[in-house]
């Protein structure tokens, strides 16, 4: 099933609103997947357009703090599985946003329900070197990241 929603442009429909979109990150464009809760009707609410306007205007201007924010995560991540002391090659030492960039991909948008948290929400999937299975995902409440994990805490 498919809709052309006037905000969200046309959309497929199979248990998630999606559609593959072209976006720039770092100065590239990127062929990611924008995904949307919504039911079967087609219905959305105001503000899931709301959040998704507005990550548009200011996607930009987020990019640096996402990127900063997924390198402090994952220095985290490498230094609780120990692998700052013990060398695995699968979680490299990784100290600068330009090492970063060469380690993941934007892959997704997220628009959830709102509710959730108190504002506007998005989230951001990134697929990673690190853990190919399960990504990385960025949770955004009005344009500031809220929570960092794996991809399905914004699915």
């Amino acid at each position: 099933m498919s809709i052309n929603n006037e905000i969200f442009g046309e959309l497929e429909y199979d248990y998630i609103w999606y559609k593959d979109i072209e976006i720039e990150f770092l100065g590239k464009k990127n062929k990611i997947v924008l995904m949307v809760d919504g039911d079967e009707d087609g219905e959305f609410e105001e503000e899931q357009y709301i959040a998704y306007k507005i990550l548009m205007e200011k996607w930009n201007g987020l990019q640096d703090i996402l990127l900063q924010e997924i390198l402090n995560y994952y220095n985290v991540i490498r230094h609780e599985l120990g692998y700052d002391i013990e060398i695995n090659e699968e979680y490299p030492l990784i100290e600068t946003i330009q090492e970063l960039v060469k380690n993941i991909k934007l892959a997704g948008i997220v628009i959830p329900y709102s509710g959730a948290y108190d504002g506007r929400e998005c989230g951001i999937t990134f697929d990673c070197t690190w853990d190919d299975e399960n990504g990385i995902g960025v949770c955004l409440v009005d344009e500031k990241v809220v929570e960092i994990g794996y991809q399905d805490i914004v699915m």
